[in-house]
């Protein structure tokens, strides 16, 4: 049985596809089109998942779409005229694309298709819901699920069993901790629904000094975890901006200019809306136990994605075991939506005693084979050498060891905002200047952005205050006190980005200010070739961890073909890049022509 799963219209597209249960292909439409979180329908998505599995739209059994249309509609109607006349400019703008298609979806995605068969619409949290423990490695837990908005929903928890999903309690719109978060996303000078991670990276330099001032003026929190926002201080509810003049005469001034200096302040309000956040998540989870009693947890929803908030429910929070979808957000929809149908909706049996999660490590996407790439090559006359598949390990290692950031491009495409060692640029963990070299020179983006460290599983514990896994890079954890390095007071009491300079670690190029780091631990079984490769890093020079960024530069989404990778190569200063078994060496390569200016067309993000 064929059942595809689809995500779209608000932001970072998807398509999934299952077959008998299984999640054979997932990917999101910014893979295809190079628009970062690319909204549109995922055409593009839609015919890698079906070509990737030899079918057509005729063979698909049921199409499920990630939330209700309808139900949203009436939610933004309500809304719109609960606060008239006010917000008739954003009303005027939004209205064309519902009347047009949003609200005739169900024809809108026959007519895409040329399907005429079956089609389900589970509501938005229960496919986040689903996303989270339907592929999870438990047969029964607690979930959580908290986001922008769905229909009517912000957060959801409930119970999954079996081939069962329970939704207990929500919180309803406008109040919302995704929403919250992305008002000082906004107020900060950041991209909305996808300047997020930023604000959590820049948190660390700051002070919180506005969390007080958020909890007693911008929101009423219970114990619970559930909140009321003073709506009197937002904007987003009607009107095109996230916050008022209210807000802006509370926190001392406009919102920050994108891509102006980032002032203390900004730091101190990232730090006090972390805090905020991370008081939220942890209220709601204890609830959850409270009300559940029950050993695992899952999360879904786009808050899922605060790594430093997971990372706290994990060590403070009540429940013995925690798994996390790894395309939280919106992408996920559509692997909910398929599942949701699939258990829920048939009643299929579902067993997750005794095996791991069945996300498949989230290498879930387009790959392509060495007769595919070294055409590729040959056609463009592009110089690469060929290695053996078994010294692929020790030759990648050995100019990490040399300080070359490599581009690593092997196997099937990462689900979800992270790379995973499939879709990677890699370094050395040990380097002193390598965070700023790679921040700058490689990614052309802001250099208080931290990299995330890939350890081998079996020896995360030695490097980190963590002693289970994180595959999908989604839990901080402190480093351990045997490899932090001491620091002077006078180091010690810098603030802001002068922290930056400080040597903290063994491994500094993956230690954040505060000595954490975004955790991936990698498994021999799910990826062998990444696996190898930092296993003869280890043996050979000593450190089972090195540098693991997304391969992409800031404003594009990861690279997804070989034309992908070797285009993003060109026009950066890496030094090799390896795709399948072709390795590339940098200064061996024709430049491209003087009419590309890499650098001023990512100046904006």
């Amino acid at each position: 049985m064929n059942i595809l799963g689809i995500s779209a219209f608000y932001h970072d597209s998807a398509a999934c596809l299952i077959q008998n249960g299984k999640i054979i292909s997932a990917a999101q439409e910014e893979r295809f089109t190079r628009k970062k979180h690319d909204f549109s329908f995922p055409k593009n998505a839609i015919d890698y998942c079906l070509k990737n599995s030899n079918l057509c739209s005729k063979d698909l059994d049921f199409v499920a779409f990630y939330d209700k249309p309808f139900i949203k509609f009436e939610r933004i109607l309500e809304t719109y005229l609960a606060y008239a006349p006010y917000g008739i400019r954003s009303f005027i703008k939004a209205m064309p694309l519902w009347i047009k298609q949003k609200l005739w979806m169900k024809e809108f995605i026959r007519s895409e298709l040329g399907y005429e068969g079956k089609m389900i619409f589970p509501k938005h949290h229960e496919s986040h819901a689903a996303s989270a423990f339907f592929p999870s490695p438990f047969d029964e837990a607690a979930f959580l699920t908290i986001d922008g908005v769905g229909e009517w929903a912000t957060a959801s928890f409930g119970v999954g069993k079996g081939n069962k999903l329970e939704i207990k309690k929500e919180l309803r719109f406008p109040h919302s901790l995704g929403l919250l978060y992305s008002a000082f996303t906004y107020y900060t000078g950041f991209k909305v629904n996808s300047g997020e991670y930023k604000v959590m990276g820049l948190a660390p330099y700051g002070r919180p000094k506005y969390k007080d001032l958020i909890l007693t003026e911008l929101m009423d929190l219970k114990q619970d975890g559930s909140f009321k926002l003073n709506m009197k201080y937002f904007n987003y509810c009607a009107g095109l901006s996230m916050v008022n003049r209210r807000f802006e005469k509370l926190f001392g001034g406009k919102p920050r200019k994108r891509e102006s200096r980032i002032s203390q302040r900004d730091m101190d309000l990232a730090c006090s809306i972390q805090e905020v956040t991370e008081e939220v998540m942890l209220r709601m989870v204890n609830y959850a136990y409270k009300e559940t009693g029950l050993k695992n947890l899952c999360l879904g929803g786009g808050v899922a994605l605060n790594c430093v908030g997971n990372g706290r429910i994990l060590r403070e929070g009540p429940f013995q075991n925690i798994w996390i979808q790894p395309a939280a957000g919106d992408a996920g929809g559509a692997l909910g939506a398929a599942l949701f149908v699939w258990y829920q909706y048939l009643e299929n049996d579902r067993d997750a005693s005794g095996r791991k999660d069945f996300q498949q490590g989230s290498y879930l996407g387009p790959s392509f084979n060495d007769n595919y790439i070294e055409d590729y090559l040959k056609k463009n006359n592009i110089s690469y050498s060929l290695l053996k598949d078994e010294d692929i390990p020790q030759e990648i290692a050995d100019l990490i060891a040399q300080q070359k950031v490599v581009g690593w491009f092997q196997g099937r495409m990462e689900f979800g905002p992270r790379a995973l060692g499939a879709r990677s640029i890699i370094g050395d963990a040990r380097s002193l200047k390598m965070q700023a070299w790679m921040n700058l020179k490689i990614k052309f983006r802001e250099s208080f952005r931290p990299f995330a460290p890939s350890v081998l599983k079996e020896k995360v514990s030695q490097y980190f205050e963590l002693d289970g896994e994180s595959p999908y890079m989604l839990f901080t954890a402190p480093l351990k006190k045997e490899i932090r390095r001491s620091v002077s007071d006078k180091e010690q009491s810098l603030c802001g980005f002068a922290k930056l300079g400080v040597i903290r670690s063994d491994i500094p190029a993956v230690t954040h200010v505060d000595y954490s780091a975004r955790v991936q631990t990698v498994d021999k079984e799910t990826n062998p070739l990444y696996y190898k490769m930092i296993e003869k890093f280890e043996e050979k020079y000593g450190c089972a961890v090195i540098i693991n960024t997304s391969f992409n530069v800031r404003g594009e989404p990861i690279v997804c073909t070989p034309e992908d990778a070797h285009m993003c190569f060109i026009r950066t200063n890496m030094d090799y890049l390896i795709m399948g078994n072709c390795l590339l060496e940098k200064k061996e390569q024709k430049p491209l022509g003087k009419n590309i200016d890499w650098l001023r067309e990512f100046e904006l993000d």
